[in-house]
């Protein structure tokens, strides 16, 4: 009995069969992958080896695609579009996944468009320019860093060094052009730029490169960045040392192309020495096992460089895609575009060509690779490029090409290799500081060059300085036939010039007609113009204008300040104002002295002046000061004391009268107080105000202020200040007021009395010297005028230029304009000391007489009071407290002395004898 099967429920089985059971992915046999670059070239060459190995050692490795061969097609893309895309479509006929190349910037921006519209991935192991972005070529991948990156690294050693100012030589085209632009990005995050940019076309003979050379050699910068592709005969060092710009004034900096060009080539002594002083970058490959079995295997092969290594790394990132595409279960199938089936008939034979189905697909799987490669780590980053990579500092000197240091995007130059560096901070938990090997320069010293010049004598730097009519203690040309430039501005410039660690040849050209004051706006303008390199004079920094200009660091502190006509309305003190601080510390000082020359005069003779010490003293400071109010009560005896008396009474009579006379003027002449108390009153108030014609004053004073021009009067000199306040703001040409800054208000009332300051400082600037923009003379000028303050130069030169000869007498107290001086009253004290004087002389020598007949005395008694000692010294101190002692004796009782003895002298028989404990002499019968 047999089993009958429907034939329905058979067809329904297979279904089910088919549904549940998935159906396995079928490997492919071979696998296409395509190549497009330029064979006969620096880095095609070895690039071409790079890729066959790879591909060879991908098929060897089974654990990577298994059964499947990976299959390279290569087209030759001769560094031209055309011949690109035409290799491009060729390769995409042979049925490939997915294409690496092209080595050219130029050929890539064709390509991708390519890969974009037929979507197939586009790898690029050569290919720098950073405007080839994901954003614009999504189907655009790069194993290898962009240009950006080089040139932060190469800001990076330009920081490093100091340098502000560069000028770029590159090639022109995609390459070139776009590689400056992003060198130009970096340098503006680090406030410094490119100056002056030299292009040069590939095919540039001898000629016109020398003449681009001879162009930049005029400006300042000496630091130049070569941005080519590479070069084999390096001609462009061979013209530069033609030109004498291989000295060691200049720096020549040049990015990766050098590295590959001399690594991919035997490198002779005359190479070496055309290089000799040349700094440039090489992308660092990390020490590895692969990377050495890689060359190893390729030891025969003398051209390998960066890019090979980032080629064989290439065709092991596309094998690792595809097998992760493979392993999801995705079949590599091919079709038709319809795009280019409507090409049909056209003798390109676009319609023959197929595209891969999964190329999306790919691209994603392509970004997912992580993997350690010969060249580093082989991981995606925004923009699609590789992240990361690390730099060596290299150095050409006539003994070959050396590593002279490291440079990594986080951690800076050092002179150990990144990855050891990593391991060392890890370890050691610090990080070290950033420093280089020592580097051979231009010339083939060591000293690093400064990377510019300011001048030289055949063309030396311009500096504009105002010819001022007003104020010439600042900054002026002589009007006569030297035309010589002086003043304290130019003193202070000078002598800071000589702190600058370089010679600066410079010459002086002046602004302004000499007949009224120059605008300074229009010379800073001129500066910011390029027309003068730097501006020297009495400028005052100020917002408007440093937008311009570059100042160096202030060398006199300014502000503005308002002076009116003097009227003070402080009268405390104003029973000072009559006599002047020193004629009043004379008056005080006479009084003392002639009450010490009265004493001393009436004390021997009057009893008034004599008793205890303390009632002497009170005695002679009272009979001093009283005689400006009253009879004294104590009587002068002496003639000599009165005869000083008369003197000094007629001269404290003079001096009272005149300070009466003059108090009484001064309380006479006071006004009603100003109204005016500074800036705020001022500008409140509707009153015509002064200020400086030409300075940054009248446009403070109307847009900062709002103050109404119709108010402000120009003024241009000392003489019109005077004039102005003194007609006050009623008259024509009159104003209450002058605006100004602080140095001038200054040196204006150093000339002139009867003018004040009212208020505090306002609008604090400061003055300092302009130079063009990122001028580096700014910054060293800047350093010089801060050890020019440590020294007593500065003040010197204040001093000689702004102190006349007013200034000795000029202290924190201004005198007032009808104060009485010393001088007033010369001649009356001249004749009131002589006589004080010879009185006291005449005193002295009467004492003196008196004296010597006293002593006389004591050796003609019988019995001497004094046993005088043998020692000179000790005679001599006796004798001394012996005269003193004398003095202090009454008149009276010497006189009493002096007849007896004459007495004695007529009787024989009568002997004086002085008594040392009696106040009197006794006289003794022997």
């Amino acid at each position: 009995m047999g089993f009958g099967i429907d034939s329905s429920v058979a067809i329904t089985a297979l279904v089910m069969v088919i549904l549940v059971v998935p159906m396995g992915c079928q490997r492919p046999q071979v696998v296409n992958l395509g190549a497009v670059f330029t064979f006969d070239s620096v880095i095609g060459r070895a690039a071409k080896v790079a890729l066959e190995a790879a591909v060879s050692d991908v098929n060897a490795d089974t654990s990577v695609l298994k059964d499947t061969e990976l299959r390279l097609i290569m087209e030759d893309s001769s560094c031209n579009v055309f011949h690109g895309s035409f290799g491009a479509f060729e390769v995409l006929e042979k049925e490939v996944v997915a294409m690496i190349g092209p080595l050219s910037s130029s050929v890539a921006h064709t390509l991708s468009d390519i890969a974009k519209g037929l979507q197939f991935p586009l790898v690029s192991f050569a290919a720098t320019d950073p405007t080839l972005s994901a954003l614009q070529f999504p189907f655009f991948l790069r194993t290898t860093p962009n240009d950006a990156h080089q040139m932060s690294a190469l800001v990076d050693l330009i920081s490093f060094h100091g340098w502000k100012e560069v000028i770029s030589v590159y090639s022109d085209d995609e390459l070139g052009r776009n590689g400056v632009s992003a060198l130009d990005d970096e340098l503006y995050k680090k406030r410094s730029r490119i100056s002056y940019k030299v292009p040069l076309s590939v095919h540039s003979d001898e000629k016109s490169v020398a003449d681009a050379l001879n162009k930049s050699k005029s400006l300042g910068p000496r630091v130049y960045i070569l941005h080519f592709g590479p070069d084999p005969s390096l001609r462009f060092f061979s013209i530069a040392r033609k030109l004498q710009m291989m000295t060691n004034e200049y720096v020549w900096l040049a990015t990766d192309w050098l590295a590959v060009t001399l690594d991919s080539s035997l490198s002779d002594k005359s190479t070496l020495k055309r290089l000799e002083g040349v700094v440039g970058l090489r992308q660092h490959i990390p020490e590895s096992i692969k990377m050495h079995q890689f060359t190893d295997k390729l030891k025969s092969n003398r051209s390998m460089n960066a890019y090979a290594f980032h080629a064989y790394d290439t065709v092991w990132m596309i094998a690792y895609g595809i097998e992760k595409m493979l392993n999801d279960g995705i079949n590599i199938t091919f079709s038709y575009s319809e795009k280019l089936t409507q090409a049909q008939g056209t003798k390109l034979h676009l319609e023959r060509v197929k595209i891969f189905n999964s190329g999306k697909l790919l691209l994603e799987k392509l970004l997912q690779v992580n993997f350690t490669g010969i060249a580093g780590q082989v991981q995606f980053g925004s923009g699609r490029n590789v992240i990361g990579c690390d730099y060596e500092i290299i150095n050409v000197d006539k003994t070959g090409v050396h590593t002279v240091g490291f440079w990594s995007k986080h951690g800076g130059f050092s002179v150990v290799a990144p990855e050891t560096r990593h391991t060392q901070n890890s370890k050691f938990g610090f990080v070290s500081e950033e420093k280089l090997g020592n580097i051979t320069w231009p010339g083939g010293g060591r000293k690093k060059p400064r990377g510019w010049v300011i001048a030289d004598s055949a063309s030396p730097l311009k500096i504009v300085i105002p010819k001022r009519v007003s104020f010439v203690e600042f900054v002026t040309e002589e009007n006569n036939s030297s035309h010589r430039i002086k003043g304290l501005c130019i003193d202070i410039f000078t002598e800071a010039l000589k702190f600058v660690p370089y010679s600066v040849p410079y010459i002086f050209e002046s602004f302004g007609d000499g007949h009224s004051s120059p605008n300074y706006n229009q010379m800073i303008q001129m500066v910011a113009d390029g027309v003068y390199e730097a501006a020297v004079g009495d400028i005052a920094i100020v917002p408007t204008r440093s937008k311009l200009v570059d100042f160096s660091q202030p060398y006199a502190s300014t502000g503005l300040v308002v002076v009116i006509p003097a009227n003070d309305d402080n009268a405390t003190w104003i029973f000072l104002r009559p006599f002047t601080i020193g004629l009043w510390c004379v008056v005080i000082a006479s009084f003392f002295c002639i009450a010490i020359v009265i004493w001393i005069l009436e004390h021997r003779i009057n009893e008034d002046f004599r008793g205890p010490p303390r009632r002497q003293l009170i005695t002679m400071i009272l009979f001093s000061f009283s005689t400006l109010f009253k009879r004294n009560q104590e009587d002068t005896i002496s003639n000599l004391a009165r005869l000083v008396m008369i003197v000094w009474l007629f001269l404290l009579m003079v001096l009272t009268a005149s300070y009466t006379a003059n108090l009484t003027s001064i309380l006479t002449v006071r006004q009603l107080p100003s109204a005016i108390t500074g800036i705020d009153s001022l500008r409140a108030s509707e009153v015509p105000v002064g200020y400086q014609s030409g300075t940054f004053t009248l446009e403070y004073l109307t847009y900062s202020l709002g103050m109404a021009r119709s108010r402000l009067v120009p003024l241009e000199s000392t003489e019109e200040y005077e004039r102005a306040l003194k007609l006050g703001p009623t008259a024509f040409g009159g104003v209450a007021a002058i605006v100004d800054e602080l140095p001038y208000i200054e040196l204006f009332l150093a000339e002139r009395t009867g003018f004040k300051i009212v208020g505090e400082p306002f609008m604090h600037r400061g003055w300092g010297f302009a130079f063009k923009r990122d001028s580096p003379l700014a910054i060293d000028m800047s350093t010089a005028i801060l050890k020019l303050a440590e020294t007593r130069k500065m003040q010197e030169i204040r001093k000689r230029w702004l102190c006349n000869t007013s200034c000795a007498e000029k202290t924190d107290w201004n005198p007032e304009t009808n104060q009485l001086h010393l001088k007033s009253f010369k001649g009356l004290y001249i004749v009131c000391i002589s006589i004080t004087v010879s009185a006291f002389l005449v005193f002295v020598l009467r004492m003196i007489r008196q004296f010597v007949r006293y002593r006389r005395m004591e050796r003609a008694s019988s019995l001497p009071l004094a046993s005088w000692s043998s020692s000179p010294s000790m005679r001599l101190r006796e004798l001394v407290f012996g005269f003193v002692e004398f003095v202090d004796e009454k008149e009276e009782a010497i006189k009493r002395m002096f007849r007896r003895s004459d007495d004695s002298s007529d009787n024989p028989s009568h002997v004086v004898e002085v008594q040392p404990d009696s106040e009197v002499l006794a006289e003794k019968v022997s």
